[in-house]
């Protein structure tokens, strides 16, 4: 056998991979993109009731206690007087049909939300109809989620979700500007758009008033630890538009929202701020 000593290059060199492989880790490999591997079925084997038997990696989707999505019911909710920073610009992007969901991916600095003094970079955006999360046991039309991922090693909570809810009403400006391309993406799993700009601060998330909670990813593999803001203020979109966002995936299904999940004793925060 070769020996390799301590301090040559092809150690030094070992390492540098190494340590390349464990510090770059996508947010796209925080949750299963595979719709094969599970479904919305509600008797289904491979549905929300089955998702941690599936996989040993997803147990936390059977046994976790802070999961994901939950009613923000207004007892037993705190309200807490608090400023954040939301500084997004806009950036070169992606619009992909993922099998279970439309999302929408920033491939460059697309801005961050400013939280608790740590930053919280935008990665991707995706859609959920029916809303995954209930207001006071209300289900509305559409869920929009906003993915960001802390890369500080400091930080203890990667994950960042901002939550819009929407009802039937008017057209969603931001959807309308991606109608065109996600009607060429119809029951075509992977298909993607590139998209020279799409500017995150068409997404009209300004609201004074917003619930914050500690969850889960709300697909397998239901991973816990991720801090979740979901805006009270609730906007519009048209019937068309979320039907589109359902037809144009390759599951089928007449929904993709995961089932609410107990609360056990989490507190829900209803954080009060002025808006710039």
């Amino acid at each position: 056998m070769m020996k390799i000593k301590q301090n040559s290059p092809t150690v030094f060199f070992l390492l540098i991979i190494i340590i390349f492989l464990f510090s770059t880790t996508p947010i796209t490999a925080q949750e299963v993109e595979d719709e094969r591997e599970f479904d919305y079925g509600e008797d289904s084997e491979k549905g929300p009731k089955k998702w941690g038997e599936l996989k040993k990696e997803w147990a936390a989707c059977t046994n976790g206690e802070t999961q994901s999505p939950i009613d923000m019911s207004n007892e037993r909710v705190q309200i807490i007087r608090n400023r954040e920073k939301r500084q997004y610009r806009p950036c070169d992007a992606t619009v992909k049909n993922r099998g279970h969901d439309i999302s929408v991916e920033w491939g460059g600095d697309a801005g961050s939300l400013i939280m608790n003094g740590s930053e919280y970079p935008l990665k991707q955006a995706h859609w959920h109809s029916p809303s995954e999360h209930t207001i006071n046991g209300r289900r509305y039309d559409l869920e929009l989620h906003m993915v960001h991922l802390s890369t500080d090693p400091n930080v203890k909570n990667k994950i960042a979700v901002v939550g819009v809810l929407y009802k039937i009403g008017k057209p969603d400006k931001f959807l309308s500007v991606l109608m065109r391309n996600i009607s060429t993406m119809i029951d075509q799993k992977d298909e993607h758009r590139n998209i020279s700009v799409i500017d995150p601060r068409e997404i009209k998330i300004q609201s004074n008033k917003y619930y914050r909670y500690m969850g889960s990813l709300t697909v397998p593999p239901c991973t816990e630890g991720v801090i979740w803001t979901i805006n009270r203020k609730v906007r519009t979109v048209s019937r068309d538009q979320v039907k589109l966002l359902r037809e144009a995936v390759h599951d089928y299904a007449e929904k993709n929202a995961r089932p609410i999940q107990p609360k056990y004793r989490r507190e829900v925060y209803l954080y009060s701020q002025n808006t710039d």
